[in-house]
């Protein structure tokens, strides 16, 4: 009932739609490695995506492959995007903040367009600054004060996790503004490093997750 759901409803909106999509897609061995009610999550997302008005891609897995695409990625995990050819609207994050999903719809429903995406395919409303700009611990970092163990005492001061590992300065998020749970905090805020996690290829690119950049 549900598949016969989605096929009345694609069909009757077609052009109509926003397709907002969770989950990296399979792409090799004729995308096997992923099915629904028979059919391949490929197939499943080339009819569906292909026939709405928008495709919004939430979380980095839908966005850029995430953690399954990692190398050596015998599956051949791609996004949406990637694995489609199509133009997607990414809101990549692990988990991906619902308050840049709900700007990227609304923007869409009162303006008649989506909003202005980065290289990468993000909305700069959330994802045009580092999180290093935004960040409550920059002061810090100015000041050369650095987090050099966990449970030191620079940690319970609050003082800069570069050297702990963040990757804030090459990674770009509202998390500092939007942060989770109705705005109770963020990981750098509750003291633990950025990983890094709405940019493509993080996975392999960004780790060892607890080792100072270059």
């Amino acid at each position: 009932q549900a598949e016969e759901n989605l096929r009345s409803a694609v069909n009757r909106y077609r052009g109509k739609f926003i397709c907002v999509v969770e989950g990296a897609v399979a792409t090799n061995y004729g995308g096997a490695y992923g099915k629904i009610g028979g059919r391949t999550f490929l197939e499943i997302a080339n009819d569906v995506c292909r026939k709405a008005a928008a495709v919004i891609c939430l979380g980095t897995c839908s966005s850029y492959g995430g953690l399954q695409a990692a190398a050596p990625n015998p599956g051949g995990y791609k996004g949406i995007g990637a694995a489609l050819k199509i133009k997607t609207v990414n809101i990549p994050g692990c988990p991906p903040n619902p308050v840049n999903l709900v700007g990227t719809i609304v923007n869409y429903l009162l303006l008649g367009k989506l909003p202005a995406l980065d290289k990468v395919g993000r909305p700069l409303f959330a994802y045009g600054k580092s999180i290093h700009d935004q960040c409550p611990r920059r002061s810090h970092y100015e000041n050369d004060e650095f987090v050099e163990s966990f449970g030191s005492e620079e940690a319970r001061m609050g003082y800069c996790l570069f050297k702990m590992g963040c990757k804030g300065p090459e990674t770009y998020n509202n998390c500092p503004v939007a942060k989770f749970n109705d705005g109770t905090s963020f990981p750098i805020e509750a003291g633990h490093p950025c990983i890094g996690c709405s940019e493509p290829d993080f996975w392999d690119k960004m780790s060892p997750f607890f080792v100072q950049s270059e």
